[in-house]
């Protein structure tokens, strides 16, 4: 079952026959490839002609004589390219070819071909782009399904045993999260489990292992335990350590620092900086990471419902993630703004709270808000289900509403 992507499909409209080549990236079974199809679909709805779309995945056995040579691969590729015609290219899990970049760099120089790749291990990180693909390149980032569009697929499917109220549906995405194939699944809390645990077990060990030549896997294993334990905490490499420690383990921070860098480079965690909204500047020190979804989250530490907060304040940061340039966690004279987005010179700020009903709380979630002197704006979502409410220039919206479009 595909499930629609439409501002995903827009960004690649966006730069669609422009010269450059296209790089989807994101975490394993996010939805790429499905991406690729359903813009390759819409180029023959709009009559480009079937053969003049190349569609390759390179994880076809049929195809595995073209993996270790790359002179081999680009003839191959070639010989379905129209040698006088624009064409489109789309190759699915391109890094699995050897030395793919030589090929693909030829390819674009020989023929008026839009190219289009994927890839999802150590080898086809944003970090190795620019030098493998000689910076002609854009790389367009995938996430998970934002809950609009997850609430969308619910109601599309009308389920009978499912609660598709909206506040029902948010429940449902915290438990499972946003992963594509989940769709399928729902019904299934053991089924779902098993499936995100994979995804877990598989970025450890083909991705994160290879690319930091990791000789413990189970001390890799505790150590994602503990950052998806601690979303939206400040952590630092002291810290993970420390409570390793506790636990009768003996890592260095310097492994730590490594395990990490891994994990983030494959996409299973996002790091925010923290920014001075009195000074103008990043703080050195701990930072926070939040989990590419919090269905993969439950999955490794467990769902018991007690950490709805955290777990709001991570889809918050996905959808941010989604539609802004640059995404920090805020510190203000009054305490910590959860985010600061920044578009060019346009920032805006975020405090999440579960609920405000309560005047004290309200207060205290208003007042870093209140801190920033600047001209900005000010934003407080939270669960209650009310109608937006200023406070002296802060919005407080209605997080669901937010989440599906309905108000800015």
């Amino acid at each position: 079952m595909r499930v629609a992507r439409e501002e995903d499909l827009t960004r690649l409209r966006r730069w669609r026959d422009k010269n450059i080549m296209k790089v989807v990236t994101g975490v394993r079974r996010c939805g790429k490839s499905t991406l690729l199809e359903m813009f390759a679909d819409e180029l023959r709805v709009q009559g480009t002609a079937n053969d003049h779309i190349v569609s390759l995945n390179m994880e076809d056995m049929a195809l595995a004589h073209l993996l270790h040579d790359p002179q081999t691969f680009h003839d191959y590729v070639a010989g379905f390219l129209p040698t006088s015609a624009h064409s489109y290219l789309f190759i699915d899990e391109v890094q699995l070819v050897d030395s793919f970049e030589t090929a693909i760099n030829s390819l674009a120089l020989t023929f008026d071909v839009d190219i289009y790749l994927t890839g999802s291990n150590a080898q086809m990180l944003s970090s190795d782009l620019a030098t493998r693909l000689s910076g002609r390149y854009v790389e367009i980032h995938l996430l998970g399904l934002s809950f609009n569009e997850f609430a969308s697929a619910r109601l599309d499917r009308n389920e009978t045993h499912e609660d598709l109220s909206y506040p029902g549906l948010f429940a449902s995405f915290v438990r499972h999260g946003g992963f594509p194939f989940v769709q399928q699944l729902i019904g299934d809390p053991e089924a779902v489990g098993d499936y995100l645990e994979g995804i877990v077990n598989t970025v450890l060990i083909k991705d994160v292992s290879v690319r930091q030549k990791v000789g413990n896997v189970s001390l890799l294993a505790d150590v994602t335990s503990y950052l998806l334990h601690n979303v939206g905490n400040l952590t630092s490499l002291r810290r993970v350590a420390d409570s390793l420690v506790s636990a009768g383990r003996k890592p260095s921070p310097s492994t730590i620092d490594a395990y990490l860098e891994g994990l983030v480079d494959a996409f299973l965690l996002y790091p925010v900086r923290r920014w001075d909204t009195k000074g103008l500047k990043f703080l050195t020190g701990p930072e926070k990471y939040y989990a590419i979804d919090t269905g993969l989250r439950n999955a490794v530490t467990g769902y018991s419902g007690s950490d709805s907060g955290h777990l709001l304040e991570n889809i918050v940061f996905l959808q941010l993630r989604q539609h802004h340039s640059h995404v920090w966690v805020g510190a203000s004279p009054a305490g910590e703004v959860d985010f600061v987005v920044s578009d060019g010179a346009d920032l805006t700020y975020y405090q999440v709270a579960q609920t405000v009903r309560s005047p004290d709380v309200l207060a205290r979630e208003l007042a870093p808000l209140q801190a920033i002197k600047d001209h900005h704006p000010k934003v407080l979502l939270t669960m209650d289900a009310e109608p937006p409410i200023q406070h002296n220039g802060i919005r407080q919206l209605y997080v669901l509403d937010w989440l599906r479009g309905q108000v800015e």
